[in-house]
Order: C-alpha cells, then structure tokens, then sequence
C-alpha cells in the first residue's frame, strides 16, 4: 500500500452539516426506556483537501475542536495500518473516509481484508410496539408486522426486546408476553434467527424461567439479561447447559462508570473491561458489545485482537444512528471477529447507502473507496 500520498494532501476545509435518519417506523419502549421515535438528527465533519478529496463522518466534535486541523498534512493525522492519531480521534470516522478516498482504497481494505464482505446483520428496531399506542395496544401482532417488514428488507435475524415487566407491565404480565413474543415470531418465522435483549431488566430467576418457556425457539444470543456478575451468569450458564440452551450471551454496552481518560478502551472504565474479560475467560460472556463510539474506531482496531486471544467475538453497539452499522460491516470485513451486525432499519436524509446490499440476512460491503456512502449535492463539493 502506496501511503506516501497522504503526505500531498492537506486539510484545506472542514464543513460541519447535520443529518436526520428517517426510521421505516415509530420505535418503541424498552425495558428501561421510553419511545425512541422515528430517527435522530446528528452532526457531521466533511474534509476537504488542498487536492480536493474529500472524506465524511459522524463527528460531535465542536468547530473549535476541529479548525486546530486545518493546514495539517493527512499523513500526519492518519496512518492506514494503525488508524487515525490520538489528537484527531475526534475526526476518526471522516479521516477513514478520506483516506480511503485518496488512496482508492475501501476502508476494510486499510483494515486488512481480514473478514468476508458478506456479513451478517440483524434488524435491531424491534421494541415494545405490541404495547402501543396506549390507548389502544395493537398487541403482537405489531411485533409479527415490523419482522415482515424488516425480512422484505433483506434481514434473516431480528433481535426482540424483552424486560416488559421492568417498567411496562407488572412483572407476571410482562415475562408471559416477552414469552408469547418469541414463541411467534419463532413461529412466523422458522428459519430466521431470534436474538433477544432484555436491557438488564431481568433478574437471574427471571431469565430461566423464560429460557425454559422458549427452549424450543432455537435463540441464537442473550443480550443484557441483567447486570452482569459472576454468581447470575455461573447460574444461567449452568441453567442453560441442562436445558440445552446453545444461546450466546452478549454483553458489555452499558457502563456503570466513565474512564477519567480516554485509553484503548475509549471512555469504558478499566474495571468495566476487566470485569468483561475476568467473565468471558470463565466462559460466561461470549460476545462483547461495547458502544462502536465510545470505543472509537480506530480503538476497536486495535483492541480486537485482544478479544479474539481471550476467544470472544465482537459486535459494537451501533443502535441510534443509521450510519454506524455501514461503519461496523466495514470494521467487520477489516479485521474480523465481528460475529453479526447490529442493523438500524431506515434511510438517512443525504446519504445514499446504495452501495451495500442487503440481502438474506447479510450485508455486503461495497469495494468502493472509503466507507462507500455518498452525501446529496451540497455546496462543499469541488
């Protein structure tokens, strides 16, 4: 790989703009959480070069924070084998973009080509809607309705709420309908896999009761069954063994404290991922979920060999904003070890994903430089 080419690119221009996802539907509650509504509006960096290439992201970051990089030659904010530089962390997802433009090179090209093209996703937009509207709950088939959707989309993998009875229900209520969920969509859709996520709003006792009442549908992971400690996790594993339970169980998104610096390990807090690792060498977390942004993406670069020696698989938690599951299938095709996506089903309003196809349950990851999403006509372009 011919890098030496960033060196004749300096940034001339960084354009800040907003974008608004358009979700296919309401989003619901979850075990914790109220409505998520019909899609968010985020903020995002476009650089641009004195030789005029051009790179995009999400980026949060301030125009304060972002003008220091003005003048700055690209190679010494970015390096395609070890990713963007400490101090420009908060320009990762645009400087990947960019780098990828100026070289010819798609992103999981840089990374390394380590995994397929061809990764699987599942629809990650299936909440509480059986619960509404208030007045007028439309019950499961609400659920049945948005699976249908979101499998004429292409996905084969839908990932149920569960946790009713946390907030929504009383708790008798609420594990009889998180059970009655799954065994319907199970058998509307036989052949497709069900992950469920309960948001930590299950207890120990909770989980296997609903495990022995859906031990028939074939799970294919346990998300957030509660707080994660060894005593539950031990139970539930052992549980899970006698009954045959194949399910994996994912975990590590929320986090009780924020790191006082940011490390490898972005803003997670070393007791967090120690506490993460201590389980998963037990072989009670199999798959580590941690936020693609709080991580970074340069981050999960590199910390992903470190996950795959402890033999845990990775899928970052992409939920919000319809651009991080584009981002994550590239870090997927990249480096590898990213089980399945997290999908976010939905169109963003200037940006065009046409790109990525997806289809029976896999998103294929174009060979188009950088990450391979357009942006509308806009008065930056050159």
């Amino acid at each position: 790989m011919d890098t030496d080419i960033l060196a004749e690119h300096k940034i001339s221009r960084i354009e800040g703009r907003k974008l608004q996802d358009r979700f296919p539907r309401p989003v619901g509650r979850n075990a914790r959480l109220g409505h998520h509504g019909r899609g968010g509006r985020y903020g995002i960096r476009i650089l641009i070069t004195d030789k005029g290439a051009v790179g995009w992201g999400m980026s949060h970051a301030s125009d304060e924070q972002v003008n220091r990089f003005i003048g700055a030659r690209v190679s010494d904010l970015f390096d395609p084998e070890t990713g963007t530089s400490d101090e420009a962390r908060i320009l990762d997802i645009p400087l990947h973009d960019l780098a990828g433009n100026i070289l010819g090179l798609p992103v999981y090209a840089m990374l390394g080509a380590k995994g397929s093209r061809h990764v699987p996703i599942y629809s990650g937009a299936i909440y509480f809607d059986d619960l509404d509207p208030e007045d007028n709950p439309r019950g499961i088939k609400a659920v049945l309705d948005e699976c249908h959707h979101d499998y004429q989309s292409g996905y084969r993998a839908f990932k149920l709420k569960i946790g009713r009875g946390f907030r929504w229900m009383s708790r008798e209520e609420g594990i009889e309908r998180d059970i009655a969920v799954t065994r319907s969509v199970r058998e509307e859709f036989p052949d497709c896999r069900i992950l469920v996520d309960a948001n930590d709003g299950y207890t120990v006792q909770d989980m296997i009761r609903y495990l022995d009442a859906v031990a028939d549908c074939d799970l294919f992971w346990i998300e957030e069954p509660f707080p994660e400690n060894r005593e539950d996790l031990l139970r539930l594993k052992e549980h899970m063994e006698r009954i045959g339970c194949r399910a994996l169980i994912a975990d590590g998104e929320a986090r009780a404290e924020r790191a006082e610096e940011f490390w490898r390990y972005g803003g997670y807090s070393p007791g967090h991922i120690e506490k993460l690792f201590a389980l998963a060498e037990e072989g009670l977390v199999d798959v580590f979920l941690m936020d693609l942004g709080t991580i970074g993406f340069t981050n999960w670069r590199r910390i992903m060999p470190e996950l795959e020696r402890a033999g845990v698989k990775a899928s970052p938690h992409t939920w919000g904003w319809i651009p991080r599951p584009y981002y994550a299938a590239q870090l997927a095709a990249g480096v590898g070890n990213v089980i399945i996506v997290e999908g976010i089903p939905g169109r963003t309003e200037g940006a065009d994903y046409s790109a990525y196809k997806l289809a029976e349950g896999e998103i294929s990851v174009p060979n188009s430089p950088g990450f391979g999403i357009a942006l509308w006509a806009h008065e930056w372009e050159v």
